[in-house]
């Protein structure tokens, strides 16, 4: 009985399985990451437009309702309400203006 018999045929064996594992995992990291970026330029145009529609509705919404803290906080209704809406609407348009005239990476 050998003291050393780990029942492995040698460690040449084992080094080429190993390196063989590690091909195989680049392989599989190469194809993951092409992937990951073909769904990546896929749906930046879908950010860009959730992002858009997101500052044209919320803008004016969050103009709207802080008028209508400052028309109820002086009385001054709908005054306030309306022209922070408006103010809200117009920052919203420049945000999606500056957003849309940047160049893509």
């Amino acid at each position: 009985m050998a003291e050393k018999d780990t029942g492995r045929e040698s460690s040449v064996a084992e080094d080429a399985r190993l390196q063989a594992l590690e091909e195989r995992l680049e392989a599989a990291k190469r194809t993951e990451a092409l992937k990951s970026a073909k769904r990546n330029r896929r749906s930046g145009g879908a950010n860009y437009a959730h992002r858009a529609v997101s500052e044209l509705i919320g803008g004016p919404v969050g103009g709207a309702v802080v008028g209508w803290f400052f028309d109820w906080l002086f009385g001054t209704y709908p005054w306030l309400m309306l022209s922070m809406m408006f103010l809200g609407f117009i920052v919203a348009v420049r945000n999606v203006y500056v957003m849309t005239s940047k160049r893509p990476d």
